[in-house]
């Protein structure tokens, strides 16, 4: 089916390939990739993008001796092709089948296992470290995108590194965009390095002319000693920042030139010290509606390949999200709105067009989002910072330190909470209700519909204090029961009365906690229902209530067991010394593999079903 292709079973297969073959397999890799996650769906428009540095690296490299650790890791399609995955590739991110990102279990090549932004170079720099003070030999690669590179880990992490001098390669992947387009200060930097790509073209050929002469080690040192000493009479200063922490810099380089990326890569793998090689990509090359918005196939569900991603017609949790912020701004010149580098995903991208001089893009960077809204708390604005679930954890210390301890007014848009599916463990938001009720002085909300949510956005108003509002991904939705209206601070809401029997479930899991009494009633078994729609602080009226009436008491929630809104009930009962039956359905204390959300529902034990036959062996 792929002439080239169907040759390549591991990297070895490439190292005897000529030039012209392996722009012939860079075509073969292309065309299987956008036939194979239209069927499946993934990140399609980064692994377009990196098909000849991926190869030009194992061509290279001999993985897994050498290392080589992919940042974030989504766009490692490519090099699990290499290392003999492809035929898994109908079951890339379903359950029991083959990972999105490198994981060390399904592979020797997968070094580490990836998912979160900028710490790749943190990482090779241990791996690195690790192989110098046992005396080992091999290269360590660390490969970065031009996003990821502005994290504060990655540059703390080139900050080291630049000082210890160890021997390690950066590739600095630069197409210009994470999943929305790159701002700051970095990217502003990176563009410069770009337009400066004269310079290091001319560098090249210095280099190159150079190297024909060198007939040893010695006089290619001095060859590279000379051509550095020649790029730098012409650099302008602005380039100088990677040289300036010692670790030098080579680029930019065509990263769509398999010839120049075998070159320079042979060279870099030779030389002593840290560098970085700044390699500039397109997003989605080879597939024309991903090259012309490599945003809306950043990740991707099933398509077709003739009409590509068509939108669905149905409005996401998200984007009511975006939209009610920007409504209420109209009204509140206090609100401001900041993302940390996802203002598609979280529906932000609503609020800039209306409100752009109260919107902020920080790029990847959480932990300052953070802080940077108790700032704007501090000065009087009200500061909405809207995030997936599992990337505030890496902003988990400002949230106590710089909002909670002091009291800010920040409200925090907890975004994809609970299990988020295909992309794995790396993404589920399972955490959040644990690590934020830890913390004193913050309330904590959690709606049964995107009704609810609106509601609990006009209270956030009124909170003077560290609010937040977790909600699920997918479309919005609504469950038409219970009443609708304001809410009250730490009020819960009782949708179904019951015999022996009630749940109180939180947030998305309230719908799976009806459907289940739904199912049981048919069964002869009657059991209450209650929208526990605050972690903290609780209804103590409706608990007491509760605990009077009912011999068990169920608590629902997709969050780990420990330390979640079970165990907030538990301590309740605890503190006032009722002796129900308090049972607890959570995600148990394990990492959730990736898979459909209504497949690890069922695995985890909190779908309708399993809800249902816990309550019956009670």
């Amino acid at each position: 089916m792929y002439k080239y292709l169907d040759k390549v079973n591991s990297p070895k297969d490439i190292k005897n390939m000529s030039i012209e073959e392996l722009d012939l397999l860079a075509k073969d890799i292309r065309k299987f990739l956008v036939r194979s996650v239209s069927k499946t769906g993934g990140h399609l428009a980064s692994n377009l993008g990196v098909v000849e540095l991926t190869l030009a690296l194992h061509k290279v490299f001999d993985s897994p001796k050498d290392k080589i650790v992919w940042d974030v890791g989504h766009q490692s399609y490519v090099h699990k092709i290499i290392t003999g995955r492809k035929d898994k590739f109908n079951t890339l991110r379903q359950l029991d089948g083959m990972s999105g990102f490198p994981k060390e279990k399904e592979s020797c090549h997968d070094i580490i296992d990836t998912g979160h932004s900028s710490t790749s170079i943190s990482t090779a720099v241990g791996l690195a470290c690790a192989r110098d003070i046992k005396g080992e030999d091999g290269s360590v690669i660390a490969v970065i995108g031009d996003g990821s590179i502005t994290g504060g880990m990655a540059l703390e992490a080139i900050n080291q590194l630049g000082y210890i001098k160890n021997d390690m390669i950066i590739i600095l992947n630069d197409n210009e965009m994470s999943i929305d387009k790159n701002v700051g200060g970095m990217s502003t930097y990176m563009s410069s390095l770009i337009r400066n790509s004269k310079v290091h073209k001319m560098k090249g050929e210095v280099d190159r002319i150079l190297n024909m002469t060198s007939t040893g080690g010695q006089i290619s040192r001095a060859a590279s000693r000379l051509t550095d000493t020649i790029m730098y009479s012409f650099v302008p200063q602005e380039c100088a920042f990677f040289d300036s922490i010692g670790v030098k810099y080579y680029g930019p380089i065509d990263g769509h030139n398999i010839s120049d990326l075998i070159a320079c890569l042979k060279n870099a793998k030779e030389r002593k010290g840290p560098m970085l090689l700044h390699v500039i990509t397109k997003k989605g090359k080879g597939y024309r509606y991903a090259e012309e918005h490599p945003d809306k196939y950043h990740g991707v569900s099933k398509f077709d390949i003739r009409e590509g991603v068509q939108p669905s017609g149905k409005k996401s949790i998200s984007a009511a999200v975006g939209e009610k912020l920007s409504q209420m701004a109209c009204v509140d010149d206090r609100i401001v709105a900041i993302t940390a580098a996802m203002p598609s995903g979280t529906g932000l991208n609503i609020f800039e067009k209306n409100h752009p001089n109260r919107y902020y893009d920080v790029g990847i960077a959480e932990q300052h989002a953070v802080a940077f809204s108790a700032g704007l708390a501090k000065n009087g604005m009200k500061p909405y910072f809207a995030v997936y679930s599992s990337f505030l954890q890496r902003g988990y210390d400002q949230v106590l330190h710089d909002v909670c301890i002091t009291g800010k007014n920040v409200t925090f848009l907890i975004d994809r909470a609970g299990l988020v599916g295909n992309d794995g463990e790396t993404h589920h938001g399972e955490f959040d209700l644990s690590y934020l009720n830890s913390i004193p002085g913050i309330t904590v909300m959690a709606p049964k519909d995107t009704k609810e949510l609106m509601y609990m956005m006009d209270l956030s108003l009124e909170i003077d204090g560290p609010c937040a509002i977790r909600y699920p991904r997918g479309n919005s939705y609504e469950l038409n029961t219970g009443c609708y209206g304001k809410i009250k601070v730490g009020t819960y809401e009782i949708l179904k009365e019951g015999e022996d029997t009630v749940i109180l479930a939180i947030g998305d899991m309230v719908k799976n906690a009806l459907e289940a009494a739904e199912s049981l009633e048919k069964e002869g078994i009657s059991v209450g229902v209650v929208n526990a729609r605050f972690l903290k602080p609780v209804d103590e009226k409706i608990l007491d209530e509760v605990f009077s009436k009912y011999k068990n008491i169920v608590t629902v929630e997709d969050n780990i067991i420990v330390g979640g809104f079970g165990s907030r009930i538990l301590q309740y009962a605890s503190e006032k010394e009722y002796n129900n039956k308090v049972i607890n359905i959570a995600l148990p204390e394990r990492f959730i593999t990736h898979g459909g959300c209504d497949e690890l529902q069922e695995l985890a034990g909190i779908s309708v079903n399993k809800i249902a036959e816990r309550i019956k062996k009670i």
